[in-house]
């Protein structure tokens, strides 16, 4: 496995990994363009990829300009390999080190993803609209987890 930086030649792969997930999926996949993606991993703030023989397996990105988690998502042929725990790691290190700015982020409710941002310490803020739920994540409270 390897776990790089995320660059513009990668879009297509996170496309295809966002597009296959079986919950938090997109109501229309036409809602997440490439445009979007590339503003997100080159502009507003940076993205990541786990990487097996050339497939990329998971990807995760954060928005600096909205202090927000943009996305976290494993192809789920590589779930449960301790992929999205690595990512998470390296993206919120790489985000409180570029802002000491509490980080929010919203997912379905009742999903693994849901209890994956317990167990990594979010904490919950309430609903994000009628279907998903508002977690943050301040500096203070990353330093102790870390």
């Amino acid at each position: 496995m390897i776990y790089r930086e995320a660059t513009l030649e990668d879009i297509k792969q996170i496309q295809v990994v966002r597009n296959s997930v079986k919950e938090n999926t997109l109501s229309d996949p036409n809602l997440v363009t490439d445009k979007d993606c590339e503003e997100f991993i080159t502009i507003s703030g940076k993205g990541w990829v786990c990487e097996i023989e050339n497939k990329i397996v998971g990807f995760a990105i954060a928005d600096l300009k909205e202090n927000n988690i943009w996305a976290l998502f494993i192809d789920p042929e590589f779930e449960k390999k301790g992929i999205g725990q690595k990512l998470h790691k390296i993206m919120m290190d790489w985000y409180f080190s570029q802002t000491k700015e509490t980080v929010w982020l919203g997912t379905d409710i009742n999903t693994r993803a849901e209890q994956f941002y317990r167990k990594a310490g979010w904490a919950e803020l309430g609903l994000n609209g009628s279907m998903e739920i508002k977690f943050e994540m301040t500096y203070e409270k990353w330093i102790l987890l870390s």
